[in-house]
């Protein structure tokens, strides 16, 4: 069912304030002392505060690279170390006559790096990988395969 409303104009005709309050409130945006940021000058000092309280009220802060192609998730070769038995327990990490078969992309990660040392032989898939962290593996023993396949 339509409900039919009675307009508000016919209403208003001989009134001086058509629902606005005073008779100069709807004229523009002078009674609420401008639009924007207008009223931070000398005189009056109604949004200085404003600016006081957040160094960011005004303004464009920080900056986005927009040729980065890739966002890098890296972990070290300690903390695959240490993270090893539970991967394993998990089933993330495969093994194969004592060479842990690791695909870094499976655990959530996309470059190695060469903190640490590697005590076990380790063959690793990875997107990326720094030059030590391939150096180390090798020289354990294991080896660093890098995909450049893209995610």
């Amino acid at each position: 069912m339509v409900v039919h409303r009675r307009r508000k104009h016919p209403r208003m005709r001989g009134k001086t304030h058509h629902g606005w309050g005073a008779k100069k409130k709807h004229r523009g945006a002078g009674h609420r002392g401008g639009r924007g940021n207008a009223g931070s000058g000398k005189r009056c000092a109604s949004k200085k505060p404003s600016y006081w309280k957040d160094p960011h009220y005004l303004g464009k802060y920080g900056f986005i690279k927009h040729n980065v192609k890739y966002e890098v998730e890296p972990i070290t070769i300690r903390a695959l170390e240490e993270k090893l038995p539970h991967f394993v327990k998990e089933g993330k990490v495969t093994q194969e006559n004592s060479v842990h078969l690791i695909d870094l992309a499976t655990l959530g990660y996309n470059k190695l790096l060469g903190t640490g040392s590697a005590t076990k032989k380790m063959k690793i898939t990875s997107k990326f990988a720094s030059a030590k962290a391939v150096e180390k593996i090798k020289a354990a023993g294991g080896d660093v395969i890098l995909s450049s396949k893209a995610e």
